[in-house]
């Protein structure tokens, strides 16, 4: 449906979008709305041919970048006249002097807690209040529910409980007590009975007599307990029923528990990022709205979803801060929820959901910027998420310094605009382009007064890292990558970085995704690599996971790690700027036809939910049935690699396009025995009509003209390709 337009100042604005700024986002923030629209008409029109320039930059950039690999391609790289070439296109800046930032007022889940940090869309109401929720997480139901757990000597997990299990988790829970609490003579697995405590002294003896910080009763019966370990809580719950319904998960659970612990929760996912860019499929008016307006319940608190499981109606809203007793019999609250970030879009997309003067599309991040902005200005006056009335906003998909100077310019727009004070809007640098991460220092220093957070993305940064590299020869296979030589230097360059420019007790130096939400128990064993390697937080996709992966953060202590990496050397730039280039390939024709599937199953399976049914993230399943969390970073890297290796005759159309219909047929039929595709509009199989598929199209378009593509990304055909199907 074409959108509907009012003229407001020198815009035409969607009836959509109007009616939600005028009549939902600006009552109760005190911002008039005429002077609303006045200041942002004004500032877009000024941010907008900057946007635009900056984006023409790119391209320039990369045009020098190709055609100097395109005059060398067969040579052996000369890393220094590489360099060399990159500083004087402009590409590779200068290093400055060293700096510390100066952001101020970040809340302590920035500063001084590190744990896992969710990343949900926020368009799916239902999911995002779970996220939210998910700053406290069942242990027991983490691991019951989890491969963490064996399904072995009559451990299934099956349909109803099994106390087989049960005992198991209960031991592994024990355990897992035992190391970061630790009693002292004793274990946690010998309790006869449940603790006291009385005058607010706990009759436990504890190895470390601090950890323990707060506990409550009712009816003068301790039900809980609570500790501290690495600035995380651990809530033990008690259960001093006397009498349990028979046959009930509590009574199985408990017979051979004689403390009577009921539950342990964990403190999990510290941090949420509630995402309008990657993990979403907004094209217009109607789908911002979606976001936007389950953003601002978020802020006022108000955001509930009703929904059916189980036949039973479930209202699902956020949780109330926790209440504790003190050691010294004072209450005290604990934070409820995640901390709660908002990731915008990047500078390279437009919106039909405003056009300015001239006709042509609003910048899509300029809008975003000023609407999540104000609907945080609801937050402030009840504290429910950030305590010190700070604004967090990830930007994503910056390429250098210039643009990171951009994103602070919008910002002190908007807070022009909204009234709040300077640097009142934090900035989140996602590290996932290459020129962002060739110029991180002078990235930060563009934002050295907003940053809150820097990251890195193996996704997007490989994607990035083909588009780039695109004329000089075909890349080694994607999953060769994480052992390459220029990721490791980045991800550690990335650490480096963060830690001399100030970040150690300010600021968070993030990790990427666990992409297979189902392998829980490969999660935890690798996973905490990341706190490992200085990161006060990395990405989870579900709040089962974050609840794992929060154990490694309790085994590592970040600030320590942080302050001996201090001291090591920093990342080679000669090392991130090592090429991923496949020397003289001789792989036989079944290495490279697997390699083509692996990656056109992940873009079909991705891009059929994407267009057909407006899915932004989901758990598509890789050629070996393993389901892995797919989004527009994803396709990235998957259509951009296919793209290479056509390009330098690695592979033919011919042959790509066999391989895309045959795994065509492959997804239609996992998605056909989807659960998880109930709820949303009849699946449409590709294989049945590969030509009238808008979903196929889309998907075959992504690969055979993905070198032609600004920066390799996907947002361009699939937003073209989802307002065609939604038309």
């Amino acid at each position: 449906m074409a959108e509907k337009y009012k003229k407001i100042e020198n815009l035409s604005v969607s009836d959509k979008l109007l009616n939600f700024v005028n009549n939902e986002l600006l009552p109760g923030t005190k911002i008039n709305k005429k002077n609303f629209w006045r200041g942002f008409s004004k500032y877009v029109h000024e941010l907008a041919p900057k946007n635009k320039k900056l984006l023409e930059i790119r391209e320039v950039l990369q045009k020098k970048i190709d055609y100097w690999h395109k005059y060398r391609k067969g040579e052996k790289i000369n890393l220094k006249k590489y360099e060399e070439f990159l500083r004087k296109i402009g590409y590779l800046k200068k290093n400055g002097s060293n700096f510390k930032i100066k952001t101020k007022k970040t809340d302590k889940e920035i500063s001084s807690i590190c744990g896992p940090q969710l990343v949900c869309p926020i368009s799916n109401a239902r999911f995002i209040l779970n996220a939210a929720n998910a700053r406290w997480v069942s242990l027991y139901d983490s691991l019951y529910g989890t491969d963490i757990i064996p399904e072995t000597q009559g451990a299934l997990r099956g349909k109803t409980y099994n106390p087989i299990r049960g005992e198991k988790v209960i031991h592994y829970a024990r355990n897992i007590l035992d190391k970061f609490i630790p009693l002292k003579n004793k274990s946690w697995k010998n309790l006869v009975k449940i603790p006291e405590v009385k005058n607010n002294k706990l009759n436990l003896k504890l190895k470390y007599p601090k950890q323990f910080v707060g506990y409550n009763k009712k009816s003068k019966k301790l039900t809980s307990l609570l500790f501290v370990n690495n600035n995380l809580h651990i809530d033990i719950l008690f259960d001093n029923r006397r009498e349990m319904e028979s046959g009930s998960k509590d009574e199985k659970a408990r017979k051979k528990d004689n403390s009577k612990i009921h539950d342990i929760i964990l403190e999990s996912a510290i941090s949420t990022i509630c995402d309008h860019e990657d993990s979403v499929a907004a094209v217009d008016a109607e789908d911002k709205v979606l976001g936007y307006r389950n953003w601002l319940g978020l802020m006022k608190g108000s955001l509930k979803k009703e929904f059916k499981k189980n036949k039973s109606s479930i209202v699902r809203k956020l949780n109330s801060d926790r209440n504790y007793i003190s050691t010294k019999g004072k209450k005290f609250k604990l934070h409820g929820r995640s901390l709660l970030l908002n990731r915008n879009v990047g500078h390279l997309m437009t919106t039909p959901s405003i056009l300015l003067k001239d006709g042509s599309e609003c910048p899509e991040g300029i809008l975003d910027a000023f609407i999540t902005s104000a609907a945080c200005i609801h937050d402030f006056s009840r504290s429910g998420n950030s305590k010190t009335k700070s604004i967090y906003i990830v930007k994503p998909k910056m390429h250098g310094p210039e643009e990171c100077s951009f994103t602070d310019l919008i910002f002190e727009k908007v807070e022009k605009v909204l009234h709040l004070k300077k640097n009142q809007i934090l900035i989140g640098i996602m590290d996932e382009e290459r020129r962002t991460s060739i110029n991180l220092k002078e990235c930060i220093r563009a934002l050295k007064n907003r940053v809150f957070f820097i990251n890195t993305g193996f996704l997007d940064r490989t994607g990035d890292e083909i588009h780039t590299s695109m004329e000089i020869g075909p890349m080694i296979k994607k999953t060769n990558m994480k052992s390459s030589k220029w990721i490791s230097a980045y991800e550690n360059n990335n650490v480096d970085i963060g830690l001399s420019c100030g970040f150690l007790g300010k600021a968070q130096i993030g990790k990427g995704m666990w992409a297979m939400p189902d392998l829980m128990a490969d999660m935890l064993d690798q996973k905490i690599n990341h706190p490992t390697a200085g990161a006060n937080c990395a990405w989870v996709p579900s709040p089962t996971a974050a609840a794992i992966h929060v154990l490694h953060y309790h085994d590592v202590d970040v600030f320590f790690k942080q302050k001996q990496l201090l001291k090591r050397k920093p990342a080679k730039l000669s090392d991130i700027l090592t090429i991923p280039l496949a020397d003289r390939p001789n792989w036989s024709m079944e290495e490279i036809n697997n390699e083509i599937k692996n990656n056109a199953q992940g873009i079909l399976g991705y891009v059929v939910r994407w267009i057909d049914q407006s899915v932004g993230c989901s758990k598509v399943p890789d050629i070996n049935g393993v389901g892995l969390m797919e989004d527009r970073a994803t396709c990235r890297i998957s259509s951009q690699h296919i793209a290479n290796w056509l390009h330098h005759g690695i592979c033919s159309k011919k042959q790509v396009l066999e391989i895309m219909k045959k795994m065509a047929k492959i997804v239609d039929n996992q998605n056909l025995k989807d659960p998880s595709m109930k709820g949303h509009a009849p699946y449409q199989s590709m294989s049945g009509n590969f030509n009238g598929s808008i979903a196929f199209r889309t998907a075959c378009e992504l690969v055979f003209n993905g070198r032609n593509q600004p920066s390799g990304y996907t947002e361009p055909i699939l937003h073209l390709n989802r307002l065609f199907k939604k038309n």
